[in-house]
């Protein structure tokens, strides 16, 4: 493999989250749920337009910085994409003085209206916003750009926000690694390195942001999307969450419902379910995807061999038992679980590139994937670390950690025994109250799902949509028979399905699906 691809393959995995675009026409198969009606859900008064600013943020161009950045290629001719800050208040209710400064990034194409409102993305814990809106604007597809500017404001911490610097390298390393190369204590487990390694981080993370400690959850990022939607002197914003960033926009939803003019959840995470729960849904979609990857790989006759998932399955052993020098085996999934995720246009040819990695680490040529699990080490930073603790609910006890070790290591082989200990770096982290819900939603929301997410999975789907069912909102759902996370970074069907309602306010049947 060539040293310039391999760079771009380390990069792009460790910036956004995505997988191969689907690039075949805007074809629905529909799929009527029963009692659902073979119409559209509109009502006879259609909702109003969304505003368009009345004030901007001071934007400039940054359109090849953060394509070199993060690693993507050049995009459509015509890419514009803009940089800005927003200055926003640490606590909306004036309880902790001072602001915090967040990253906002503004994707135009060459055909976007010059007079269209805006459409708001925000994340999750996983990644960041600005990332996520990069690999979509530089894709292939381009249905949404078409229509109207997006734009991507960072959590706190998180992408081009002011950074949080609470975890020192070696510490993330080895909680990436989950201690496996730690020395454990007198008549320790890996369950017991584990817990300390979070003691240490969360020790650290409180003691460097106090007061603010508590400041960083999804409540808190639902109260910067208002600090957004004031400086604009806008009455309503569209909204598009991407996984666990569901819940920053049904936090938004229940703080601010009259200000939501339109609300599309795509691949949301589960809405107030504990994290074991939707950890287990996480791991199907892992597998899910690992299989599809398999499938392709197989098919294309990668270097992985006849069969690529138990090749994979092997490696993963191996990196448990320590056969592979300095790569461990959550490093390794780390990587999988990236790449499986990430937006890649030329699907046979990264999918290639990647087995050659895989492969020559099966070998003992371990440099290449040392690479990748060293650049998402650097890429993750401390920010999100804060934000994953700050947004969970439920960490397991370490005696129930144990259980779920034995248990998803049998039905998740080659993810789940790592998932499982994983979840004890936020155990010691401050207990906080689970974001809101809405209580009277009047908009439609729209939900697309995928079918093999490997960053969310799609056990979440029923719940986040359910919340917002039960504040009243009507809703849809769009399938998604594709692998990887999100929806709209490479489903053309998908794409054009959130710009119609965006546009009309009408939400589509519910039950359509869009081929993978």
């Amino acid at each position: 493999m060539r040293r310039t691809a391999l760079l771009a393959l380390v990069l792009a995995l460790c910036c956004a989250c995505g997988a191969g675009p689907s690039m075949r026409p805007d074809v629905a198969v529909v799929e009527h749920h029963e009692g659902t009606p073979a119409t559209s859900t509109a009502t006879a008064d259609a909702p109003e337009p969304l505003p368009v600013p009345a004030q901007d943020l001071n934007w400039r161009d940054c359109t090849g910085t953060t394509l070199d950045t993060l690693g993507l290629a050049p995009g459509p001719a015509g890419l514009v994409l803009e940089c800005a800050q927003l200055a926003a208040p640490i606590d909306a209710g004036g309880a902790i003085p001072g602001t915090f400064t967040l990253g906002a990034l503004r994707a135009r194409g060459p055909q976007t209206p010059a007079d269209s409102a805006p459409l708001v993305l925000t994340t999750g814990a996983e990644g960041s916003s600005t990332a996520t809106l990069a690999a979509l604007a530089a894709g292939p597809i381009g249905s949404l750009l078409a229509t109207r500017p997006v734009v991507a404001l960072d959590r706190r911490g998180i992408g081009t926000s002011t950074p949080i610097d609470c975890l020192t390298p070696a510490l993330r390393r080895a909680m990436t690694d989950l201690g496996q190369f730690s020395t454990p204590a007198a008549g320790g487990d890996a369950v017991d390195a584990v817990m300390t390694l979070g003691r240490d981080a969360t020790t650290a993370c409180t003691d460097f942001l106090e007061p603010q400690e508590l400041a960083f959850d999804a409540a808190h990022a639902a109260d910067d999307l208002e600090q957004l939607r004031s400086t604009w002197d806008v009455d309503r914003i569209g909204l598009l969450t991407v996984g666990t960033g569901a819940d920053v926009g049904l936090a938004y939803a229940a703080a601010y419902p009259d200000a939501v003019g339109r609300l599309v959840m795509d691949s949301p995470g589960a809405a107030r379910t504990d994290v074991v729960t939707a950890t287990e849904g996480i791991l199907a979609g892992r597998e899910a995807a690992l299989s599809a990857f398999a499938r392709s790989c197989a098919a294309l006759a990668c270097s992985l061999g006849a069969d690529p998932h138990t090749a994979v399955a092997d490696l993963a052993r191996r990196a448990a038992a320590g056969e592979l020098g300095p790569v461990s085996s959550n490093g390794l999934a780390t990587v999988l679980t990236e790449f499986l995720g990430s937006p890649r246009g030329d699907r046979q040819s990264r999918t290639r590139e990647f087995a050659d990695v895989l492969a020559a680490a099966g070998r003992g040529e371990t440099a290449d994937l040392e690479r990748l699990i060293d650049a998402g080490v650097e890429a993750a930073g401390s920010g999100q670390f804060v934000a994953r603790c700050s947004d969970g609910t439920g960490w397991p006890t370490p005696s129930r950690a144990r259980e779920l070790r034995q248990d998803w290591g049998e039905r998740f082989p080659v993810f789940g025994s790592d998932a499982a200990l994983s979840l004890l770096l936020c155990a010691s982290w401050p207990t906080t109250p689970p974001p809101p819900l809405p209580t009277g939603l009047d908009v439609g929301v729209l939900t697309l799902a995928g079918a093999a997410d490997p960053v969310v999975g799609k056990a979440g789907v029923t719940s986040a949509t359910g919340a917002a069912a039960a504040a009243g909102a009507r809703t849809s759902t769009r399938a998604w028979l594709g692998s990887g996370h999100p929806v709209t970074t490479h489903s053309d069907c998908g794409q054009q399905a959130v710009a119609r309602y965006l546009d009309t306010g009408v939400l589509p049947a519910d039950g359509g699906a869009c081929p993978g």
